[in-house]
């Protein structure tokens, strides 16, 4: 069902050790060709290509592409008592976690009559996109609304693909999750032309839709397929993305103390999602790998989502990989750069702070992933496909932008002129420095 790599007794350059993990194969590329006059036709003919994309990919021609305020209400109204519980809860934790991420404003005395200031600014509006494929993610809807308005941000529009099932418009859990978070700019769009809708905005084609139906923003976020990750790929540089998300990923970092059942289910739980799913096992004991296997045939055959997760496990994104101890485990998870990392080991807590490239690292037996994914408190948009090496999760910080504020005073400026001239002339540009001597003639 999962293959194993055998590490032992080896050993590998950074560059051998990447090529030798297992690594969906995104396509992004291939996508982006056909992703590209999607984005095309949106900008070009807006709400008329929107919903003639709509009947296509989504088998419905929606009437109202921004859902009716009635429709966010009616769904709230309807929603499951104990969903609605959930939702509150995971809200409440996100927020308290998110208000703690706003970076804070300073100034530097650089000397007298001399300072920089920095601030923190929010953007001015954001498009947020909730899959709507093989599941539904209201939970996505709280990461990203939430982030964006502890940033700050004032305007904030989400898209989620329309179904056929629901009239036209997006699922309902979706509606009561943007109705619950305050979000009344809700389009019924889905995949790259949301994206698309997003980055050059759209002119509305009827009565109901006005003349323009979306203004364009400024940062585009939230998961997707390959099509949603292309159409990101095409638009960056006229918005700000988050990043090109690729399909999910759990890797475990174990030892001979982990529960084998507690990991089979921790590789399922991510496996569920999408057949192209990554679930990755490190371990430096033989015994756990075949536990951990035999709990993985039984489990497998009773969830609910059986073929799906049999196809996951069973790709070349997934593996047990087996190493000579946890020293060399943890050479392997940070060359890996799991979106999401567990360490169910002994000391598992010190093995964590030594992790340098993980989206969110998962520390001991009581902090599944499933626990991120919903209601730790952390953001469960994280970087996929080793981009943990370099980028971060959704955050605050994805909504705001440094601005920096430089004063000096005559004084100042008149002590490092010469100095700048100098500069200015080496750099062979000498009208730099006749900027600074023209406030002295």
């Amino acid at each position: 069902m999962i293959t194993r790599i055998d590490l032992r007794g080896r050993s590998l350059s950074a560059r051998e050790l990447v090529e030798t993990l297992p690594r969906a194969e995104l396509g992004v590329e291939d996508a982006a060709h056909r992703v590209a006059p999607i984005v095309e036709a949106v900008r070009a003919r807006g709400a008329d290509a929107l919903r003639e994309y709509a009947e296509r990919f989504d088998g419905v021609r929606p009437e109202h592409l921004r859902v009716p305020g009635d429709a966010l209400a009616d769904a709230l109204a309807r929603l499951d008592p104990d969903v609605r519980a959930g939702l509150e809860e995971a809200i409440r934790r996100v927020r308290l976690v998110h208000a703690a991420q706003r970076p804070q404003d300073f100034t530097v005395e650089i000397g007298p009559g001399a300072q920089v200031r920095q601030r923190w600014v929010p953007v001015r509006r954001v498009g947020l996109y909730a899959p709507g494929g093989l599941a539904v993610y209201p939970s996505s809807v709280v990461m990203n609304v939430v982030a964006a308005q502890e940033a700050g941000v004032r305007s904030l529009a989400v898209a989620s693909p329309p179904q056929k099932e629901n009239g036209g418009l997006p699922h309902p859990t979706i509606l009561a999750a943007c109705a619950l978070l305050g979000v009344d700019e809700v389009y019924a769009v889905g995949g790259a032309q949301a994206v698309a809708m997003f980055a050059y905005g759209a002119a509305g084609s009827e009565p109901q839709d006005g003349d323009v139906l979306c203004e364009p923003v400024d940062v585009v976020t939230g998961p997707g397929n390959v099509y949603v990750a292309a159409a990101k790929r095409l638009v960056r540089g006229v918005v700000g993305i988050d990043a090109e998300a690729g399909p999910t990923e759990i890797a475990i970092l174990a030892d001979g103390t982990a529960d084998p059942g507690h990991v089979a289910a921790d590789l399922i739980s991510q496996a569920e999602h999408d057949p192209l799913a990554a679930a990755v096992l490190v371990t430096p004991s033989v015994e756990l790998a075949a536990a951990v296997e035999a709990r993985l045939a039984d489990l497998v055959t009773a969830t609910k989502h059986a073929a799906r997760v049999a196809q996951s496990l069973a790709g070349p994104q997934s593996a047990i990989v087996l190493v000579d101890d946890l020293e060399q485990g943890l050479q392997v998870v940070d060359a890996y750069g799991a979106e999401h990392l567990e360490i169910q080991a002994d000391g598992a807590a010190a093995l964590a702070e030594r992790v340098t490239s993980a989206g969110a690292i998962f520390v001991g037996p009581w902090s599944p992933v499933s626990l991120g994914d919903y209601m730790a408190g952390s953001n469960h948009v994280l970087p996929t496909g080793g981009c943990a090496h370099f980028s971060s999760g959704l955050g605050v910080h994805s909504y705001v932008k440094a601005v920096q504020v430089i004063e000096y005073d005559r004084d100042a400026l008149e002590e490092l002129a010469d100095r700048i001239v100098a500069v200015a002339n080496d750099e062979d540009l000498p009208a730099h420095g006749e900027a600074v001597r023209a406030r002295f003639l």
